[in-house]
């Protein structure tokens, strides 16, 4: 009964709360029972309060990992295994045939034999380039009776500059790359597909695995920084955005760094880090505090459009871009506060009428006896709806009218001034997120400040003192309003080795460093993850299984390895042959596992291995949905092998195109100029290409492991 909340609510003291209404006897009751329990409360403001008092954040206190964790397998470095010796002699000059033979005679399976050489030339084709085989081509390989006819073969095919469209394709998938941001708005990305270039060319050069993960973590970091490596940072930024009132809905950047988190952490390290948001992780010894010491990693990340220009003119065309903003802002600001004193006053006069009437008294109420609901639904309506220009000016005296009409032509004759801008390349560099530029629908209501204009800061930082990040907090139970301690960048604790470095800041100072130290961490041969994940990729898309069958979970609730041994063999060959994707698709393809038949019964192995996990035939494989329409193009003599550039717009059905809400579907005419490869099909997130769907294209939001088969 002391209390004032309890006397308001009960209607004992006015103004009676909740304004406008008023609570059950039941409500009133939970809550004065409440209050005379003490009051107890399990919000952010009681997490600060106890980690005031405790000095810890009640929640984040550091896992203890246990020795058994450390065990894991897969947290354990790759030890090379000796090549065994196999009872059968026809599979021990090959070391892959040699570990796979082992089981299989453990196992009492026979393996399948060799399949023809009109099956093998298709299967390398499609394998290496995603096209069938020209009768030329199949016959050129099918007359070549010399000894090494399938290795020059496999280096024909690995020369051709299909191959990195076909597996190009594949990181794509991983990197969850898309030509439109997704959400209701799903805007345009006209940039997007340099990434997409920049992936089928390193595949192309066979740029080292570990230097392609480099460019894609901190292409704005390394040693060397080149246009390629600025547009490599587009993997950070390929994920979904919602592109829209960013800024009245500050949770959407935790989603963003949630989505980093998730690409990098399953798609390089096979681990679902990301699980560990706002706990710790149910069954991996990966601890909240680890989820957000990898947070601060790209805490300081902002999205940029990198011009691909030389360093000298991108500094200058920022600063004349940055003048010319600053001006348009301040005329902006002018033309504002002309019009926010008639803005009401021409809302009510001639828009009103469309809306309710709990609208229209909210509007009509004067200002200061507004309830905060009403203050809020004003605000709604004049930022949604907006009012016309011209109902403004007749609200407006003459001379008012004539000041605003020549401010908007000074501001319609400064935009057509606008510097123009070179090609450029969507990535991400360091900066500080609390001063990004407005975007779509960011701009403030009129006569609304978007900051406190005490706080000071730049977006992209600029001066001579090295860039200083802006502060990182582990949040309880993910709340982005429950701050706990300030967190400094690490990696996954379960599998730190040594005291490897969290920040390497490059010498110009314009960035903290922290995804370069990221990506020399995940790069590192030490690493026991990243060339297991990536040789474990490279198997499945050759024999369409994994040795490990979940390609993005090396966790615990991941399947273990069907061959461990060999898993290990091949992971530390593809270090010691400098992280080379080509010199290991020879490796395989030569081997008898690969060339096996996939027409092959046996009963026998089929009550033991009935679904093939220890690989005694060639698995039957179904092409990719893209693969599916490349094949029909090339059959036909249609395809168009140009390679690269601007994405594509097949025709679509009608009610496709009607279905589309937002975003672009540019309709070309059906052609060659659309006949091209399928990776160059706009990836649209609202609208995937409706063939594509039928053959299981993936969810283009996320990162993708493997494709269904349905």
């Amino acid at each position: 009964e002391g209390s004032r909340l309890y006397r308001m609510v009960s209607g004992t003291e006015q103004p009676r709360m909740p304004f406008g209404g008023q609570l059950t006897t039941q409500q009133i009751a939970t809550l004065r029972d409440w209050i005379g329990q003490g009051a107890v409360w399990e919000g952010p403001e009681a997490i600060e309060l106890a980690a005031n008092k405790s000095g810890t954040t009640p929640g984040t206190e550091e896992m203890s990992i246990s020795a058994e964790a450390r065990e894991w397998w897969a947290f354990k470095a790759p030890v090379r295994p000796r090549v065994p010796l196999p009872k059968n002699p026809g599979w021990a000059g090959h070391p892959i045939d040699a570990f796979l033979a082992k089981t299989l005679e453990e196992k009492g399976l026979e393996p399948a034999p060799p399949a023809g050489r009109s099956t093998l030339v298709r299967r390398a084709y499609l394998d290496l380039v995603g096209l069938p085989p020209s009768p030329e081509e199949a016959s050129e390989y099918l007359g070549d009776t010399a000894p090494d006819a399938w290795e020059k073969l496999i280096d024909r095919l690995l020369a051709s500059p299909h191959y990195g469209e076909r597996w190009g394709r594949h990181w794509l998938d991983v990197a969850r790359y898309a030509d439109s941001s997704g959400f209701e708005h799903d805007r345009d990305r006209p940039n997007a597909w340099r990434f997409r270039d920049y992936v089928i060319r390193s595949f192309n050069r066979d740029t080292p695995y570990n230097v392609f993960l480099a460019e894609q973590l901190a292409g704005d970091e390394l040693d060397w920084v080149t246009y390629d490596s600025k547009i490599a940072t587009g993997f950070i930024r390929a994920g979904p955005r919602v592109e829209f009132r960013e800024k009245d809905n500050p949770q959407y950047r935790f989603d963003y760094l949630d989505d980093m988190i998730a690409a990098t952490s399953q798609g390089m390290l096979g681990l679902t880090v990301q699980c560990a948001r706002c706990h710790n992780h149910k069954f991996d010894p990966i601890s909240q505090a680890d989820y957000y010491r990898m947070q601060a990693i790209f805490f300081p990340s902002v999205e940029v459009d990198h011009y691909l220009v030389s360093d000298p003119e991108e500094q200058a065309i920022r600063a004349s871009l940055l003048a010319f903003e600053e001006k348009l802002k301040t005329l902006r600001e002018l033309a504002a506060d002309l019009e926010e004193p008639y803005r009401e006053r021409a809302f009510i006069a001639e828009v009103l009428h469309k809306f309710p009437e709990d609208a229209q008294v909210a509007m009509k109420t004067p200002e200061a006896r507004r309830t905060p609901g009403q203050r809020l639904l004003v605000s709604q309506l004049l930022r949604a709806v907006g009012v016309p220009s011209a109902a403004l000016e007749r609200a407006m005296p003459a001379e008012t009218r004539e000041r605003r009409r020549a401010l908007l032509d000074e501001i319609k004759r400064i935009e057509a001034s606008r510097p123009k801008e070179p090609p450029a390349a969507m990535g991400i560099t360091d900066g500080d997120f609390r001063f990004a530029p407005d975007s779509y629908g960011d701009e403030p209501a009129p006569g609304k400040a978007r900051r406190d204009p005490g706080f000071k800061g730049s977006f992209l930082h600029t001066g001579a003192a090295p860039y200083k990040p802006p502060p990182c907090y582990l949040l309880a139970r993910g709340d982005m309003d429950a701050r706990g301690p300030e967190m400094q960048p690490g990696f996954p604790a379960v599998l730190v080795r040594g005291n490897p470095r969290s920040e390497m800041p490059p010498a110009n100072g314009r960035t903290s460093g922290r995804r370069r130290a990221l990506a020399e961490w995940i790069g590192s041969a030490e690493n026991p993850l990243t060339a297991r994940v990536m040789i474990n990729r490279i198997w499945h898309h050759h024999f369409g299984r994994g040795i490990v069958s979940t390609l993005n979970n090396f966790g615990k609730m991941g399947d273990r390895p069907t061959q461990p041994e060999l898993l290990d063999w091949l992971a530390t060959e593809f270090v010691a042959r400098g992280w080379s994707i080509k010199q290991m698709h020879r490796l395989i393809m030569t081997s008898n596992a690969y060339k096996m038949a996939s027409a092959f019964e046996s009963p026998a192995n089929q009550r033991v291995d009935p679904e093939n996990n220890y690989l005694w035939r060639y698995r039957i494989q179904r092409l990719d949905a893209e693969i599916v329409r490349d094949s029909i193009l090339a059959a036909a003599g249609t395809l168009n092998r140009e390679i690269g550039g601007a994405p594509i717009f097949p025709p679509l059905d009608a009610s496709a195109l009607a279905s589309m809400k937002n975003g672009i579907w540019r309709v070309q005419e059906d052609g060659p100029k659309v006949w091209r490869r399928s990776v160059y099909v706009y990836r649209k997130r609202g609208l995937p290409f409706p063939m594509f769907e039928v053959f299981d294209l993936p969810d283009q939001n996320v990162t993708c492991p493997k494709r269904y088969v349905s």
